[in-house]
């Protein structure tokens, strides 16, 4: 397994763009997984991956290299470095859940700058003010026509996360977004 991984081609391979205000950069190759489990298997789940599922809202957390993004009140998305486990980690917590393997299905995309969120904006009805969407905010969203994940990691930095078939769709709505964040 391990040799088609490290043959495994971004769909955004090449690909790199924005603006002065927002730099854009496919995500390097990373696990990806959705994890499903009721909130008696919260705990269990968590020790087994090493970093505390958030309960709340909008809320990440960051552990053992694994960022886990709370996507709903039994559901999350995790994304840790290239060949984490995630099923078999999961598997290790005895608890009751679902955990599949999403690794091929998303690619990542970075936006980083001072215009990064206006570029989001550009196409996200979401409010991305600070107050609403602070550093470590996360959702399941719409970006143009897609269903994207969005995590904002710092101040000016954004991760977008979309099934690899709309890779093209949502870096060439997002380079729109970077040039008119530049003005």
């Amino acid at each position: 397994m391990a040799e088609l991984n490290s043959m495994r081609r971004s769909a955004l391979d090449g690909f790199h763009g924005g603006s002065a205000a927002a730099r854009l950069t496919p995500a390097p190759n990373a696990a990806r997984a959705s994890l499903r489990a009721h909130p008696d298997a919260v705990a269990a789940v968590s020790a087994a991956l090493g970093v505390s599922l958030p309960t709340k809202p909008k809320t990440s957390a960051t552990g053992a290299g694994i960022t886990a993004m709370w996507l709903g009140p039994d559901e999350w998305f995790l994304i840790g470095p290239e060949g984490t486990d995630f099923v078999a980690l999961a598997a290790k917590s005895g608890a009751f859940h679902s955990a599949v393997d999403v690794s091929h299905r998303n690619i990542g995309i970075l936006i980083e700058g001072p215009g990064a969120r206006v570029t989001v904006a550009s196409a996200c009805p979401h409010d991305l003010t600070e107050a609403s969407f602070p550093v470590g905010a996360c959702t399941r969203t719409v970006f143009g026509k897609m269903e994207i994940v969005l995590y904002r990691e710092s101040a000016e930095t954004w991760r977008v996360e979309c099934w690899r078939s709309f890779a093209d769709y949502c870096f060439g709505m997002l380079a729109e977004g970077a040039h008119d964040a530049a003005y």
